[in-house]
């Protein structure tokens, strides 16, 4: 089910200049980097890249939706830690994107934290957005 604009909590803001090769800055001033393609794709690699950026966005979201599941569970996952791997590639429509969600929860059994991320990727903002034209694997 789509998110109604009177369903909105906060909209964040930021615009491209140059695209890969430029910079990106969001409106409250909080965000202003660099961006550059990445040496693999025939870029400097002297700035981020929207593949690092997306990563940052999607671990960030990932670990708190692993917050509400854990809180709901009763489980602690305080110390855990969420790594989001962001791949780019050619496919058939040109390029897409191709997503690796590694979680590291110490203070549960290896059961537990499976399914506490399998329910976490299930609530995930970014999951969600994803889902059905990204791969995103789980580890």
């Amino acid at each position: 089910m789509a998110v109604q604009q009177s369903d909105v909590l906060y909209t964040a803001v930021a615009t491209a200049e140059n695209g890969r090769d430029g910079r990106v800055a969001t409106d409250d001033g909080r965000l202003d980097v660099v961006v550059s393609p990445p040496e693999e794709m025939g870029g400097s690699g002297a700035g981020t890249d929207p593949e690092q950026l997306f990563a940052a966005g999607y671990s960030a979201c990932f670990q708190g939706a692993l917050g509400v599941v854990a809180r709901q569970a009763k489980a602690d996952v305080s110390g855990s830690t969420v790594t989001a791997k962001v791949g780019i590639g050619k496919n058939e429509d040109g390029f897409g994107i191709i997503v690796e969600i590694s979680a590291v929860i110490p203070n549960v059994d290896a059961d537990t934290a499976r399914a506490l991320v399998e329910q976490a990727h299930q609530v995930c903002p970014y999951s969600k957005a994803t889902r059905g034209n990204t791969t995103v694997t789980l580890v």
